[in-house]
């Protein structure tokens, strides 16, 4: 991934901002052809900024649920709620 607006060996010092930034940037630029890293993107699934839209498409697909709720802890919920 090819960032212009970031020097990545600053930020690469934080692990976890680093990670965020990562996350952040493959869903609202593009993957350039890799995948987003599933347990990464609960781990931060509170802390990353992304698109509301984006949000609720990425926790259909991560969590299976058809409507998201921010304050919702879907890690230990296993019941589907319609």
């Amino acid at each position: 991934m090819y960032n212009w607006s970031t020097d990545e060996k600053i930020i690469k010092k934080d692990k976890r901002k680093y990670a965020v930034w990562k996350i952040e940037q493959m869903v609202n630029f593009g993957l350039s052809g890799k995948k987003i890293d599933k347990s990464a993107l609960k781990k931060y699934w509170r802390t990353i900024k992304i698109d509301p839209y984006r949000r609720k498409f990425l926790s259909l697909i991560v969590y299976g649920k058809r409507y998201f709720n921010e304050t919702a802890d879907f890690s230990s919920s296993t019941d589907r709620k319609r």
